[in-house]
């Protein structure tokens, strides 16, 4: 599981001349590292309702490293319908949750008036990256 790699790991394995990991994984570990700073910027607001979000987004994000790597292992193993159709709905996910956690680092952004803001700033944008990627993954992948 690409979760359970050190970040030198996980970086040498997507150098690697493989199909996984490859870009879905990236944007999916990009939108987890949005979400986690995320997390610390609502932390230091003393918004625990985002905390728990970003933490949640977290888990899933990373989550979905895994599935998008499993998945295009399957198809590249068996192009069938379900397999292609599961290397569209991976990437679309992920960008779904990078654009909820752009949305809530956003909200989270407008509660710190502290250096903090700049974490808040960056997982935004992170965010929005990661689910621009995810977003033209999923496109290319239904061609």
């Amino acid at each position: 599981m690409l979760s359970e790699l050190r970040v030198d790991e996980f970086l040498a394995a997507l150098g690697e001349r493989t199909p996984t990991p490859a870009s879905g994984a990236a944007t999916a570990l990009t939108g987890a590292l949005a979400a986690a700073l995320t997390e610390l910027a609502a932390r230091f607001a003393g918004d625990e309702q985002a905390v728990a979000r970003a933490k949640a987004a977290t888990t899933r994000l990373m989550q979905l490293a895994d599935e998008d790597a499993s998945a295009y292992s399957a198809f590249m193993a068996e192009r069938t319908e379900a397999t292609r159709g599961r290397i569209i709905e991976v990437p679309e996910e992920i960008a779904a949750h990078a654009g909820e956690v752009a949305e809530l680092a956003g909200a989270v952004r407008a509660q710190l008036r502290s250096s903090v803001a700049g974490d808040a700033e960056a997982a935004v944008e992170l965010a929005r990256a990661a689910a621009r990627v995810a977003a033209r993954l999923a496109e290319l992948n239904r061609s």
